[in-house]
């Protein structure tokens, strides 16, 4: 890989070292080859730092240089959102549970998401790297994707914008927003080399150096690859990278069973082709952890029908139609019953159903749906006390493959569909609960718009 010295920051967030993942230098410096203006790169991205805890810090001065970890609500039995650097050395890491991080580091601070400011944020640091060039794709609240072009692809011109963006990125948006750049000859590689030297990191994969580069890597390194499908592949006997690039193309799609395979095999060949600008959602979903005096059925099922309403206008938002519904609940149980412990700290037992549905988009339609659902949820004493509600809608379709139905055309579902379109339209003004159904009157409160890292919901 070939990596370039950073322009000096403007603070120092901890005298206490900080590890970065990737190769370590001396094996990095065995990479570097000489730059010469024949290699290219076809795309850069930009990998923000610790984002959402980033964003504190530069918004709140006192916060800088401590360890603080973003939280859902202030509560011992939630998780993580995020940490920053001076937390993860700590080893409070996202998906922490807070009880634990209080004993790993005494003297974490507990800050409570604002997910308004994390999406101001964002529109500000897009702002920043369209300043420096055109952004093809934002890939999620803190990451986005470039496509290089003309006299932007020779390496050393990519090197310089490269440090041109996370500049720009600094001093627009602020000190503390720091990023990490990647440059390859493809997108997937470009954010495989933005996750390899991180904080404030910038990388580049020239194909000189692609096969000894990606060797150093780990298969969990690579997008797409978790601990399910590192574990899948280590018992078919794929336990490095160098395994992962002995295969050739064929039992690449053969080993993960669908295009994935393949794709992942052209990809890692420094090969440019990004299938991602013709996919669309596969699925979408809400969930959320419900607070101790939210949790019965009647409250919990107004929470619900919140979720619907949030994901049915991302639906619509995003020219989608769903062909599938799905409903999960868990259930608190008592902590002297020997049940599993949830990712949240809750002893719990869990509950799930999925309903195939006609391709609609429509709330009165998901609405039924959910209610089917909702009344085939189990019944009894020890499934009186829901904690925790999700609802998912899936087998996503976009306008242009949707199949119209017998009932698409008629002037009920024409009149349903504009009143619909006008509710949005009234939502995304003045906020997602102008209008809305009565049964989410006590969960107006509850459920409110969080971030996920792939999505910005400019609609909440």
């Amino acid at each position: 890989m070939v990596t370039g010295p950073n322009p000096a920051p403007d603070f120092v967030p901890d005298e206490r070292p900080v590890a970065l993942p990737g190769a370590q230098p001396a094996a990095r410096a065995a990479l570097v080859p000489a730059p010469d203006q024949g290699s290219e790169m076809n795309w850069l991205f930009v990998d923000m730092n610790s984002y959402f805890a980033s964003v504190e810090q530069d918004d709140r001065p006192e916060l800088r240089g401590r360890p603080i970890a973003i939280l859902p609500m202030m509560a011992d039995t939630t998780c993580c959102l995020a940490t920053s650097y001076e937390a993860k050395v700590r080893g409070v890491k996202t998906g922490t549970i807070v009880a634990d991080a209080k004993r790993l580091c005494p003297d974490l601070v507990l800050v409570e998401a604002r997910h308004e400011i994390y999406v101001a944020y964002h529109h500000r640091i897009v702002e920043a790297v369209e300043s420096c060039l055109s952004v093809t794709a934002v890939c999620s609240i803190d990451e986005m994707a470039c496509r290089l072009v003309g006299r932007e692809r020779p390496l050393l011109a990519a090197m310089e914008m490269g440090r041109k963006v996370k500049a720009r990125i600094r001093e627009q948006v602020g000190p503390m927003i720091r990023s990490s750049v990647g440059l390859a000859t493809n997108r997937f590689l470009a954010k495989v080399a933005s996750d390899m030297e991180k904080p404030d990191g910038l990388v580049a994969l020239p194909l000189d150096i692609l096969p000894e580069a990606l060797r150093q890597l780990t298969l969990r390194d690579l997008p797409g690859i978790g601990a399910r499908t590192e574990k899948r592949l280590n018992e078919q006997g794929i336990r490095s990278m160098a395994d992962l690039m002995a295969l050739d193309c064929e039992h690449a799609g053969q080993l993960w069973g669908s295009v994935w395979g393949e794709r992942l095999w052209h990809w890692l060949q420094g090969e440019n082709f990004d299938m991602a600008e013709n996919e669309h959602m596969k699925s979408l979903s809400h969930q959320h952890i419900l607070a101790p005096d939210m949790r019965t059925p009647e409250k919990a099922w107004a929470v619900t029908h919140k979720l619907l309403h949030k994901a049915a206008m991302r639906l619509r938002a995003g020219g989608l139609w769903a062909s599938g519904i799905g409903l999960a609940i868990g259930f608190a149980v008592p902590r002297a019953e020997k049940t599993p412990v949830s990712r949240f700290g809750v002893p719990s037992r869990g509950w799930k159903s999925e309903l195939r549905l006609s391709e609609c988009q429509d709330n009165q339609t998901l609405i039924a749906a959910l209610t089917r659902l909702w009344a085939s949820r189990p019944a009894g004493p020890e499934f009186d006390t829901p904690y925790f509600v999700g609802v998912s809608l899936n087998g996503l379709v976009p306008d242009r493959l949707h199949n119209l139905n017998l009932f698409d055309g008629t002037e009920d579902e024409q009149s349903r569909a504009r009143l619909t379109a006008a509710m949005d339209a009234l939502n995304n003004k003045y906020g997602m609960s102008t209008l809305a159904p009565a049964t989410m009157l006590t969960a107006f409160k509850a459920a409110p718009t969080r971030i996920a890292f792939h999505s910005i919901p400019d609609l909440f």
